[in-house]
């Protein structure tokens, strides 16, 4: 049993998939969110989404860094980690403005002050204001903010988005096809749209990474930061502090004040910029979009319209974080692609002949991105890795 699993969490959401197996699948089975009709006006030209999903454990890394150093600005991050999950996955079904947003933030009101709550609630208004400079305008229309200490051991960061959409503007994934390659786009780095530096990291796998990257120190300082009846021999192993600097093997081509913990809390990106430019400029050539978040490198098997074996043979060298993660974990290739991206979260399905007007505009928004694999017809579904001289087979 991996690690991963021992700390009672799920990189594919087994029980999760087979708890809502029965559930109408909506209009697009392939689709990377569910669509369903327009009933709120019956309009057939229209589709209604909602969308939910949160930051997950990475609040509690975001609790961990506030304690130890006071900075508590970086509750802003969680608040764009709550947002961007939401939105990303509605982007990759070509949904790129008219949004609505509502927030759900439950805490331990013993331990997280209101001070907090100011810097998540405002922080996503912040995050509205600089999208629309975009072109994407997202209303935010405020939500539910809980003291629920019996339920929830420090903060939790949640959110709902939903959009009314004309069905001839939907990527429903359904145009993938033979021959198609397959565009990835950076998760690292720093767009033009960013004000700092990003690991990368996203917000999954963070149950992982904080236990496998951060000493016992915390176990013992905040034992409310994890579950209580997890074996010790999972919970917090390993050998960096937050506020520790990046190893000199792995700090090339990084900022000079990065830190442990801000590698770890690097908000997720949103490929929302990029996204509006490419459908706005080339949507009938887009066939497929995939958000490589739970489930990793793995994501775009549960949308392939039939049976393809995807070939990823040119991946961006995977980032220092995951490196990190990597080397403190003792992870196999295979988990570690299984749990997080690795490199890329935006996964473009596309002709050939289209890819470079693609990466050009990844490019123009400080972005970088690059032909990272193709789909071929086969036999069955099969997903084909081939990195650092291994070949991964899913």
């Amino acid at each position: 049993m991996s690690l991963y699993s021992k700390r009672g969490v799920s990189a594919q959401k087994e029980e999760v998939h087979k708890a809502v197996e029965k559930l109408d699948q909506g209009l697009y089975p392939f689709a990377f969110c569910k669509i369903y009709p327009d009933f709120l006006t019956g309009d057939s030209n229209f589709v209604n989404l909602m969308h939910a999903d949160g930051a997950g454990t990475k609040s509690i890394l975001a609790y961990l860094y506030w304690k130890e150093t006071g900075d508590i600005s970086i509750w802003k991050g969680i608040a764009q980690d709550a947002i961007v999950m939401n939105l990303d996955d509605m982007l990759c079904v070509g949904i790129h403005d008219n949004l609505l947003f509502s927030s759900t933030i439950d805490r331990n009101k013993k331990l997280v002050p209101g001070e907090v709550l100011e810097v998540v609630i405002n922080g996503s208004q912040a995050i509205f204001d600089e999208l629309k400079k975009f072109g994407v305008n997202i209303q935010y229309l405020g939500g539910e903010t809980a003291d629920v200490g019996d339920v929830v051991r420090t903060i939790a960061v949640n959110g709902t988005m939903a959009s009314r959409w004309p069905k001839d503007q939907l990527v429903t994934n359904e145009k993938i096809q033979d021959g198609d390659v397959i565009v990835g786009f950076a998760s690292y780095g720093q767009a033009v749209y960013e004000d700092a530096y990003n690991s990368g990291i996203g917000s999954n796998g963070l149950t992982s990474a904080r236990h496998d990257m951060l000493n016992k120190f915390y176990a013992k300082q905040y034992p409310e930061s994890f579950e209580p009846g997890l074996a010790d021999e999972v919970v917090y192993i390993g050998p960096y502090k937050m506020t520790d600097p990046i190893p000199a093997e792995h700090a090339a081509g990084l900022p000079a004040d990065l830190n442990i913990g801000k590698l770890l809390l690097s908000p997720t990106r949103t490929y929302a910029p990029v996204l509006k430019a490419l459908i706005s400029e080339h949507f009938s050539d887009i066939h497929g979009l995939i958000h490589c978040s739970g489930g990793g490198q793995t994501k775009c098997m549960k949308y392939l319209p039939g049976d393809f074996r995807i070939i990823k043979d040119n991946l961006f060298e995977a980032p220092a974080i995951f490196q990190l993660i990597q080397k403190a974990s003792g992870s196999d290739l295979r988990e570690m692609y299984q749990v997080f991206n690795m490199g890329h979260r935006l996964e473009v399905f596309t002709k050939p002949e289209a890819a470079e007007a693609m990466i050009a505009i990844g490019k123009q928004l400080g972005i970088e991105a690059k032909i990272v694999g193709r789909v071929e017809k086969a036999p069955a579904k099969e997903l084909v890795l081939r990195v650092n001289g291994q070949e991964i087979v899913y």
